[in-house]
């Protein structure tokens, strides 16, 4: 029996952000915000936090930081209970990946250090312990570039151990969208992507034209569209999920959290119209509180917004 329900390879860095400043940022003076929330981070990191909150037994292998800060996100995962003794130790002089948002009214920026994001190394992953799961997830590919070169060869070697795999490129810093990543694509069985990204990596202009063209290479294509809900094809079906109505609170992290609710419900059998909604309740519930993870620590309280959207909650799946 597998080990786990899903494994993940990727970054754990830490999240600060900032509320409350100006949409304009003027030179040579110091603005204050009116708060901040300083937590685990990263596509990666948020998708094993939240998995293992619905109840996924969870392998992570993440490159440690050379400072204090890696010691809080490792903390904050195995307080969920995602495993983490194949963390990779710290290169010399190289810290912790950090975001820094600024999140304004309507819309939110985003400043990067990549530190240990960018040295996690195809060579560093234990790949038997990686393989002892049924389901395999990538994420923040494009700030992942000592893995990038090597996500082929590491999804067609969890493919042929029999696991199904999911990726989630997340953004492009560079705004490249390399064709290259057509190569990864062809060792995905779940590719969750959202509007931009999949418009992008398509060089389409139209998500549906752009969602069809990658499910022509795909099995399964979930397209997120926020406050449009989600959209998925699957082997050449469409499939639709409504969006979950409220007024959030932050919405950093949303994405991945669908991701965690939609690989949740597809690991434990679930349909796949089950699987969007889940993906779109966990989402949504997410911007409830500050941060991608922060949410996910109240149990009653995620049971009572599911049961209030009238849909089954996650933790009965399966």
């Amino acid at each position: 029996m597998p080990q786990f329900d899903i494994t993940l390879a990727g970054e754990a860095n830490l999240d600060m952000i900032f509320y409350g400043l100006p949409l304009e940022l003027p030179v040579e003076q110091e603005l204050l915000a009116s708060g901040l929330c300083i937590m685990l981070g990263g596509s990666s990191a948020n998708t094993a936090h939240n998995l293992a909150r619905l109840g996924s037994s969870v392998g992570f292998i993440s490159q440690a930081g050379d400072d204090a800060f890696h010691a809080l996100c490792l903390r904050e995962l195995q307080d969920a209970g995602v495993d983490v003794s194949r963390v990779v130790p710290p290169q010399a002089n190289v810290g912790t990946g950090i975001t820094v948002f600024l999140q304004h009214e309507a819309v939110r920026r985003a400043f990067t250090y990549p530190g240990s994001i960018s040295k996690l190394r195809f060579s560093d992953l234990d790949l038997e312990y990686l393989a002892s799961s049924r389901h395999f997830h990538l994420a923040a590919l494009f700030l992942q570039d000592s893995l990038r070169p090597d996500a082929p060869k590491l999804l067609a070697a969890m493919q042929k151990a029999g696991l199904s795999t999911s990726l989630d490129t997340n953004d492009d810093p560079s705004d490249e969208w390399n064709e290259k990543i057509l190569e990864t694509l062809k060792y995905v069985d779940i590719f969750l992507p959202n509007e931009k990204e999949v418009c992008r990596i398509a060089r389409e202009d139209d998500v549906e034209r752009a969602a069809q063209k990658l499910a022509a290479k795909i099995p399964t294509v979930v397209v997120k569209r926020g406050d449009l809900g989600a959209f998925a094809v699957h082997h050449g079906k469409r499939y639709d999920a409504a969006p979950i109505s409220i007024s959030p609170v932050d919405a950093v992290g949303a994405g991945d959290s669908f991701n965690a609710g939609f690989l949740h419900a597809w690991t434990h059998g679930a349909e796949l119209e089950q699987c969007l909604q889940t993906g779109n309740l966990c989402g949504a519930f997410s911007t409830t509180a500050q941060g991608g993870t922060r949410a996910f620590l109240d149990a009653e309280k995620r049971e009572e917004f599911f049961a209030a959207h009238g849909k089954k909650s996650v933790m009965q799946i399966g």
